[in-house]
């Protein structure tokens, strides 16, 4: 199979003892030391807390938490697997859990706490988040960590000086829209920015007005769909407006950017984002805003509203000589103690069910409190994020043939037919 080619690249081995350096080994002092790595020095902090809370209950266990950036995290791990020298526990994503899952470099964790609860995942997760950690077989290859949703980041300033009410649960996407112009004309400003993403752009407005990315059956696309193809064209006429930028605006500046150097209104943005924006741009607070995000005002189906929500994981790998500690230790990591302390550091929303208040309390501290709560509220009709076992070698052609049909190199249709044909060629490829 080809996907276990990604698996076979000697050029990725140069990178196992980068990676390999960090895993546990013999230590002079009696104790178990583990390894785990993460991608996201923001939450560095929040995972040592919750380290230094099982080591304070299992003084002989010491885990050192070791933070690199996404690119070399991947390659990292990918070399580790290769020589089966992978860190003790690491983060797992959506985007590749279903490949290490599928060839075994990554430990089955379904039955990991059978002798507490038998039904401890479905008690305390939802489906979303189970969906999150499970591989092809439909077994639990991870503990869930966080969960996310999407919202509407927006400039109060350039709202009032448009006179333009605020957006909140009645906007939908027409409303979108006219105060998008209604700020352009008051300000010269941009309105929403609405860039070629799929999590934090257009799946949103697809699962909004009732259509897919992949059907039922995982592998076949959603791109001739009538109501995903009406959705499709709505996101990307959009562009067509003078208050959305075009794509070769985004290529050179994002959204965020854009947004907190004033250069536009409107934006969608991943609650797991919001914090840090807080703390980097204390000029802006109480100058900006979140809501939910603008409904479907004529769904195909539905009663409208969608939000992508993903989620990332803890994994380890099966034949870990420290296997027993480190399951154990995930167990805590899975445990509403530990999912709580998470919560209260900061780091993300909490995957476990009820704790959701401990990662909006957090704000608190701040003299302007954003409304986060709306992250909160649109968990009660997310949709989980697209993946199948194929997605990395349909998504990057299905990125090209959108940019193609954003320049105009490509007709919608034979654009929309060529994504189509992509995603169904991904799979009978394989």
């Amino acid at each position: 199979m080809k996907k276990l080619k990604k698996f076979l690249i000697p050029a990725a081995i140069g990178s196992v003892c980068i990676l390999a350096a960090g895993c546990s080994a013999g230590s002079s002092d009696g104790k178990t030391h583990l390894t785990f790595q993460i991608w996201d020095v923001a939450q560095r902090d929040g995972m040592q807390a919750i380290c230094d809370a099982y080591t304070e209950k299992n003084p002989d266990v010491v885990i050192e938490v070791q933070v690199t950036s996404w690119t070399e995290y991947w390659t990292k791990l990918e070399a580790a697997a290769i020589s089966n020298q992978m860190p003790d526990i690491f983060w797992m994503h959506t985007n590749e859990i279903l490949k290490y899952a599928d060839y075994g470099k990554i430990a089955d964790l379904t039955d990991l706490y059978d002798e507490e609860d038998p039904e401890f995942f479905q008690k305390h997760y939802s489906e979303v988040s189970l969906k999150n950690i499970q591989g092809s077989d439909g077994r639990y290859y991870g503990v869930p960590k966080d969960k996310d949703t999407v919202g509407l980041v927006y400039n109060k300033e350039m709202f009032d000086a448009a006179g333009v009410s605020y957006p909140d649960e009645t906007w939908t996407w027409d409303d979108l829209c006219e105060a998008s112009q209604k700020i352009y004309d008051a300000t010269g400003k941009y309105g929403y920015m609405a860039y070629g993403d799929d999590q934090l752009g257009y799946w949103n407005f697809v699962y909004q007005n009732g259509g897919y990315i992949l059907a039922e059956d995982n592998i076949t696309g959603g791109f001739d769909n009538p109501a995903t193809l009406d959705a499709m064209r709505f996101y990307i006429d959009l562009q067509k407006n003078d208050w959305c930028p075009d794509q070769n605006y985004f290529a050179e500046t994002s959204p965020g950017t854009a947004f907190f150097s004033g250069q536009g209104a409107m934006f969608f943005e991943g609650n797991w984002n919001v914090l840090s924006e807080m703390q980097n741009y204390p000029d802006m607070q109480g100058k900006w805003d979140v809501a939910v995000l603008p409904k479907c005002p004529n769904p195909a189906s539905g009663d409208g509203r969608a939000t992508i929500s993903n989620g990332l994981c803890y994994a380890t790998s099966p034949t870990g000589k420290n296997f027993e500690v480190v399951k154990d230790v995930l167990r805590f990591f899975g445990s509403e103690e530990g999912q709580r302390i998470q919560g209260e550091s900061g780091a993300a929303i909490p995957a476990y069910q009820g704790l959701e208040q401990t990662w909006i309390d957090v704000f608190d501290q701040f003299d302007y409190r954003l409304n986060v709560e709306c992250f909160v509220d649109m968990f009660e009709y997310s949709v989980q994020s697209v993946n199948n076992k194929y997605r990395s070698v349909w998504k990057p052609e299905v990125t090209e043939n959108l940019l193609k049909i954003y320049s105009g190199q490509l007709s919608f249709e034979d654009g929309m037919a060529a994504i189509q044909d992509c995603i169904i060629r991904a799979a009978e490829d394989d």
